[in-house]
C-alpha cells in the first residue's frame, strides 16, 4: 500500500550558542506511515520527537530531506498552501490543552473552523461541534469554560477541537503528558477509538510506553535515529 506520510532522508539541526557550529537533532530519518495507521514515537526527552511531528504539521522545515503526504511535498506548498493543509488536513492535540479561558467549550470547538477554510457555517457548523463533544463525552461541559472543568476534561476538548475540520492526519504531541494514569488512559482509548472509528492516521509522540503499545505500530528516536519496534 503507498504511504499516506512518507519521510525521505529528513535531517533536522540548529545553530549552536556561537551561531556558527550546527547541532543536529536527527539525521536521514527515512519513516513510511500508511493511511489509516496508528503510530507511537517514543524517546528520551531532546530526541527531537516533536520536532519530527511539527516537520509533518509543517509548523517546522527540515534542514535537509523531504517531507510527503498524500503524496505531495510539503516544502514545496506556500504559505497559504501550508495553513489550509494545517487547519484541514491535519488536527493538532498538544500537551497542554491551549483553550481560549474566556472561550466556552463549545466555542473553543468551534475555533478552529472560524479560519474559512472549512465545508460548514453557522448551524450545521455547531450540529458538527455538539457531535464531536458527544464523541468526546463533553455534552454536558458544553457551555463552561475552561478553567470551571478537569484537567482530563480539557483535553477531551481539545481533542473535539482537532476534529472539527475532519482532518484526516491527527498529530498528538504527549497528549497525556499532564494528566494522571487514569485520565492517561481514558484519553489513549478515546485516541485509538478515534483512529478506528474515523479511519483516521494517528502520530502520537509519547514517553509512556504502555500508551505507546495502544497504538499499531512503533518507533522509538534515540541518538538521531529512528527504529521501529514490536
Amino acid at each position: 500500500m503507498e504511504a499516506f506520510i512518507e519521510l525521505i532522508d529528513v535531517s533536522k539541526s540548529y545553530s549552536g550558542p556561537d551561531g556558527k557550529n550546527e547541532v543536529a537533532v536527527f539525521t536521514e530519518i527515512n519513516l513510511k506511515v500508511e493511511m489509516g495507521s496508528s503510530v507511537a514515537i517514543v524517546g528520551p526527552s531532546g530526541s527531537g520527537k516533536s520536532t519530527l511531528l511539527n516537520l509533518i504539521g509543517t509548523l517546522d522545515k527540515p534542514t535537509a530531506g523531504d517531507v510527503k503526504v498524500g503524496g505531495s511535498s510539503l516544502l514545496k506548498m506556500s504559505s497559504k498552501q501550508a495553513a489550509q493543509y494545517r487547519n484541514q488536513t491535519v488536527g493538532f492535540v498538544f500537551q497542554s490543552h491551549h483553550l481560549l479561558p474566556a472561550c466556552t467549550v463549545l466555542e473553543n470547538v468551534l475555533v478552529p473552523a472560524l479560519a474559512g477554510h472549512g465545508d460548514l457555517k453557522g448551524i450545521e457548523l455547531r450540529e458538527r461541534a455538539l457531535e464531536l463533544l458527544e464523541e468526546v463525552g463533553l455534552t454536558h461541559r458544553k457551555d463552561h469554560l475552561p478553567g470551571e472543568i478537569s484537567g482530563g476534561e480539557k483535553q477531551r476538548a481539545a481533542v473535539a477541537r482537532s476534529l472539527i475540520n475532519q482532518p484526516t492526519l491527527l498529530l498528538a504531541d504527549e497528549p497525556t503528558g499532564a494528566l494522571d494514569k487514569g485520565n492517561s488512559d481514558k484519553l489513549v482509548d478515546l485516541l485509538a477509538s478515534l483512529n478506528e472509528k474515523r479511519e483516521l492516521t494517528l502520530l502520537m509522540v509519547t514517553h509512556s510506553e504502555e500508551s505507546a503499545s495502544r497504538m499499531k505500530k512503533g518507533f522509538a528516536l534515540e541518538e538521531g535515529g529512528l527504529k521501529e519496534f514490536s
